[in-house]
């Protein structure tokens, strides 16, 4: 069975197009494809979640160290082996026609494969030491793994409960906490699973104009920055919303929680 091609899988899964009738009967059926799109879009939800992370410390030297080795790492795989040279017309007139799997002819698509494997090691070893010096930073700052709390002593200016909004299941909750250092501290409970992404907003409730706060990850607790000088008596309603992979940075309409703040 053909595949869809790798490029193409990640522009699916970037949002940046929408998936024909036939690439979506395709992966329906084919788990290969199926998997790697998974895949994709998974990392691409890594890289949306990591947008709130901009405002940690720089990780200790000894971790970007660790990243640049295993970059260089991957960079000294052997390469992959080069293709035969093509048999001369004259021998493939008899009608014996070149074959990647029989005759050992690389065709042009797989030698493009080829290159492409040896640069997705490369990248995908840099992906994940990129991740492993944001892990790295995490855990100078708190030795447990765990979210860290909110520091006790600031000062809380404003909060609100959050409740389940729409069609949203009751039993999803939560609180907002605006702290005296301009960052919003989030603890959630019970948000229902979406195919997408969660982002945090602030509403306007006179006017419904909206500012993006940031992304969730899969925290109970999140302490996001708000938006420079941001008018909290204007923008008064804290809301959660579920976001698609669709490249459209405007709310969804798709809220699940709301809360407006007070204090």
């Amino acid at each position: 069975m053909s595949h869809l091609d790798h490029d193409r899988l990640v522009f699916l899964a970037l949002g940046e197009t929408e998936a024909d009738a036939g690439e979506s009967t395709h992966l329906e059926s084919c788990t290969h494809c199926r998997t790697e799109m998974d895949t994709l879009q998974h990392v691409a939800g890594l890289g949306a979640g990591a947008q709130g992370l901009h405002d940690l410390p720089d990780p200790p030297e000894h971790v970007w160290q660790g990243i640049v080795a295993e970059i260089r790492a991957a960079e000294a795989l052997p390469a992959l082996p080069a293709p035969r040279a093509e048999r001369p017309t004259a021998e493939r007139a008899s009608g014996d026609r070149p074959s990647d799997a029989v005759g050992g002819v690389v065709s042009a698509r797989s030698r493009r494969r080829g290159r492409w494997s040896r640069w997705a090691v490369t990248a995908t070893t840099a992906v994940a030491a990129a991740a492993a010096g944001v892990v790295g930073t995490l855990v100078v700052l708190d030795a447990t793994g765990s979210t860290p709390e909110p520091d006790p002593q600031r000062v809380v200016l404003a909060s609100a409960p959050l409740k389940a909004y729409g069609t949203t299941p009751p039993d999803a909750n939560g609180e907002a906490r605006v702290f005296d250092n301009g960052r919003l501290h989030l603890h959630l409970t019970n948000l229902p699973d979406v195919p997408g992404y969660y982002e945090v907003w602030l509403i306007n409730p006179r006017n419904m104009e909206m500012l993006s706060v940031g992304v969730l990850g899969d925290a109970t607790d999140e302490l996001l920055p708000l938006p420079p000088n941001v008018d909290l008596a204007t923008y008064s309603v804290v809301d959660v919303s579920a976001e698609a992979y669709d490249n459209n940075t405007a709310h969804s309409g798709n809220s699940l929680l709301r809360g407006t703040l007070t204090g």
